[in-house]
């Protein structure tokens, strides 16, 4: 039996699964937390990594290895290859002033949406350089490179420190905001108009199947991907489908043959891992929302999700507008959430977890709204992520969405994607057509009324927050 290993260096954790080449069939698996916080050393990744690979029983008799990783970190490193200051994750809010900034320098985000294919935003690489350059410009002057997590992670298991040889896939270098995905390179201007005239190093962009080298074991390295990517090649989505995660953030992504164009921003043109297009919509806030409510009634999530069933559509009017930790879509990194709608007659625990988990479900219809308007029909779509282990969100999903949903069995996604990928750079020719994931349909009578109740409590939050 041929093995290969995926990992997903997510967010919250390392996860590393070993899979059969063949099949695609989980042999053995492990995970290891990453610290918390939006700055952390990137070091703590690889030891996470090393934990997982160690728990996982070793990468001995691994033919190859790829690596999905969260978008947009800023990993910056010397001319000798070391880390020059804790990495800022993709939700590190602080470069929200940097990202109008370079709006502002610019043709505005009808300009940063034909050119590159993203507008910055403050989760964007391309503004916490902006933000490196002005608040820590010691810092900018040592940074001889600038790298994304899963790069750097790859980097690492070649066993290298040459700067030189870092290396990423279209997938995450479209997220960086100084890579046009459109023409397939980096926009040398934009990078130094970041960084106040330096041009640091960035990694070699990789085909899809192409390898990054080999580990320091012999393993083939595929090129790896983003997150959202490596998780669609896991699922098997192809054009026409849309998925929608709900994990730390809320993703709302579609496989497209042709690259998106929003002069809005919102819709981000990013690249897929198969040579096609993943237009993809984000916002800040996900599965936590659930979370901060079910503690705020002082219930378990299942008692949460029990309570949200036993009220009716609606809630009785109460709305939530889930911005907890501001929010990226729409842009509004500084704004706190709201609970409007209520009276002495609604106000009741069933009515408030229902109003929360129908105020998630609305971003994400919000989101979905977005990328139909580039065009982008979705013929099916998939929820996945720790959002859907709530029966609530499950039932509840088609009637705010108006669609039935799909909802795949429980799994490691970006790890399964990233070891499909390391089958096809093993193998070449085609990418390998694992067994279809199974997943269970949900439908329910489309609740538009709550859709409608959102939009106007959403317009109320951004008269409050602009």
């Amino acid at each position: 039996m041929t093995l290969v290993a995926g990992v997903d260096s997510s967010t919250q954790s390392c996860k590393v699964l070993i899979c059969d080449a063949v099949t695609g069939a989980v042999v053995r698996s492990a995970s290891t937390p990453h610290p918390p916080g939006t700055e952390v050393d990137p070091e703590d990744w690889w030891h996470a990594l090393q934990n997982s690979i160690a728990q996982a029983g070793g990468l001995d008799d691994v033919a190859a290895i790829s690596v999905g990783g969260q978008q947009h970190g800023m990993v910056c490193l010397d001319d000798r290859g070391a880390v020059v200051r804790p990495a800022l994750l993709w939700n590190d809010t602080r470069s929200d002033t940097a990202a109008a900034d370079l709006l502002a320098e610019s043709g505005g985000a009808a300009w940063w949406a034909d050119q590159i294919g993203v507008v910055p935003v403050a989760s964007i690489t391309v503004a916490k350089l902006r933000w490196l350059a002005d608040h820590e410009p010691g810092n900018a002057d040592s940074t001889a490179a600038v790298c994304l997590p899963h790069d750097w992670l790859t980097w690492r298991l070649r066993g290298t420190t040459d700067i030189g040889e870092l290396c990423t896939d279209r997938s995450d270098a479209s997220g960086t905001g100084y890579y046009s995905v459109a023409t397939g390179a980096y926009r040398d201007d934009v990078l130094t108009t970041a960084m106040r005239g330096r041009r640091p190093a960035v990694p070699r962009v990789l085909g899809p199947h192409e390898p990054a080298g080999h580990t320091v074991s012999g393993a083939v390295l595929g090129p790896g991907a983003g997150d959202n990517a490596a998780a669609a090649l896991g699922l098997g989505a192809g054009v026409g489908d849309c998925v929608i995660s709900l994990g730390t953030s809320g993703v709302v992504s579609g496989v497209s043959e042709a690259a998106p164009h929003d002069p809005d921003g919102l819709v981000a043109g990013f690249a897929d891992a198969t040579g096609r297009y993943l237009p993809l919509v984000c916002t800040l806030n996900g599965a936590p929302v659930l979370a901060a409510v079910a503690a705020m009634l002082g219930v378990t999530l299942e008692e949460f999700s029990r309570l949200a069933l036993t009220a009716p559509a609606g809630a009785e009017g109460l709305v939530w507008v889930p911005y907890f930790d501001g929010e990226r879509s729409p842009n509004l990194p500084a704004a706190t959430g709201a609970l409007h709608g209520v009276t002495g007659r609604n106000m009741l625990p069933a009515n408030v977890a229902r109003a929360a988990v129908e105020g998630l479900l609305a971003s994400m219809r919000f989101c979905l709204d977005k990328i139909a308007e580039q065009g982008i029909g979705a013929e099916r779509v998939m929820i996945v992520g720790g959002g859907v282990r709530s029966e609530a969100v499950r039932r509840i999903a088609p009637a705010v969405l108006s669609v039935p949903v799909a909802v795949p069995e429980p799994g490691e996604y970006v790890a399964l994607g990233a070891a499909r990928q390391a089958v096809w750079t093993l193998n070449g020719g085609d990418c390998p057509a694992w067994s279809s994931v199974r997943s269970v349909a949900y439908e329910a009578e489309p609740t538009p009324a709550v859709m409608e109740r959102y939009q106007d409590a959403c317009l109320l939050t951004l008269g409050r927050d602009t």
